[in-house]
């Protein structure tokens, strides 16, 4: 078990100057997308809870770029931005964001269940750790079917202190399945600080009485954090092995949209929004590479700009779920005596007292 230093790039001479302006491009698609729909919620156009990615985008894009289209993965509730980095249309996902049928979850998920099939999201989970052994049971079924690919079981920092997470870790190391439990350690579990909250703070160390293979990296760094994922993917593949990546990164917000983040030191968060902001520092860097100018960053601000306010449109424009489908994917497949349309307009009379 190793911790890697952080990584430092002094030249991209080895790098492609295109997949860098990609990475770049989404990261801000990432960004904007986190900062209007925390717009969204304050005008009530999404409801329930909303957690957003601020802060992180580097290591989700980081993450999705090493990631292979057989790979599958799990989130929690803070999923918005994989799903987007993952291929999914922004539409679709403030559209579900919404609660609209258009949704990528049929308006039925919201905010903490976003899920696409076709792209191997399978879905984020409310329940805190709840994705965590679906996740392994997933790798399992690649490595019972002799099938490639591996699976990414994305947690929050607290995750790694339930009872779930050492089950999962035991068993994706006894049946040898090619899971990356992957940590995102924004130093806080809602208000209560990693150091407070768990007796061992190196969270990558925490599978070593499994044997498990552990490293931190700098979520910060979205070309530290594609490396890593890349070469730890293979392994967990070729050796049909378990490994937890300890993403250390910081949260620009509270907890949730509805959190008022009280609990850290206002210097602090300034400090942190200044000094480890992943977006800002990436164009720095490609900026003193002379890889993108002034009037490039301006023209893909203006695309991001444009992609984000066509997808509130589009959620805007879209229907709600209509009543009578209200029993729908109640059940993967047919059931007998599952009620039906008519069972659902009478259950919505009933409830507005109609009946």
């Amino acid at each position: 078990m190793v911790k890697e230093a952080n990584v430092v790039y002094p030249s991209l001479v080895d790098e492609d100057a295109n997949e860098l302006r990609h990475y770049y491009y989404q990261m801000l698609l990432l960004r904007r997308f986190e900062e209007r729909t925390g717009e969204m919620y304050v005008k009530a156009k999404i409801g329930g809870y909303c957690h957003l990615n601020l802060g992180e985008e580097a290591t989700i894009v980081g993450l999705m770029a090493a990631l292979k289209a057989e790979d599958y993965i799990f989130t929690n509730y803070r999923d918005h931005g994989y799903v987007l980095a993952r291929g999914t249309p922004p539409g679709p996902i403030m559209a579900e964001l919404f609660g609209k049928e258009t949704g990528v979850s049929g308006g039925r998920g919201g905010s903490m269940h976003l899920f696409d099939a076709e792209r191997h999201f399978m879905g984020g989970y409310a329940i805190v750790g709840g994705q965590v052994p679906l996740a392994v049971g997933a790798a399992y079924a690649l490595r019972y079917q002799e099938k490639s690919g591996v699976v990414v079981a994305q947690m929050g920092d607290a995750t790694t202190n339930i009872g779930a997470f050492y089950e999962s870790l035991n068993l994706a190391k006894l049946w040898k399945c090619p899971v990356l439990f992957f940590i995102v350690n924004n130093g806080y579990g809602m208000g209560t600080s990693v150091a407070m909250g768990s007796s061992e703070p190196d969270l990558w160390k925490k599978g070593a009485s499994f044997r498990i293979h552990g490293e931190q990296i700098d979520g910060t760094d979205v070309l530290a954090v594609r490396d890593a994922c890349r070469r730890l993917r293979d392994y967990a593949e070729r050796e049909a092995d378990p490994v937890i990546l300890d993403m250390v990164s910081f949260r620009f917000r509270g907890h949730s949209v509805i959190d008022s983040d009280r609990y850290r030191n206002p210097e602090f968060v300034r400090k942190g929004r200044q000094e480890h902001d992943p977006v800002r520092n990436f164009a720095t860097l490609l900026h003193e590479h002379a890889i993108i100018d002034d009037a490039w960053l301006k023209a893909t601000a203006d695309q991001v700009e444009q992609e984000i306010q066509q997808a509130i449109d589009f959620a805007n424009a879209s229907s709600d779920p209509k009543i009578e489908d209200l029993y729908q994917f109640m059940y993967a497949t047919e059931v007998a005596n599952t009620p039906g349309p008519e069972d659902a307009l009478a259950a919505v009379k009933i409830n507005r007292g109609e009946v």
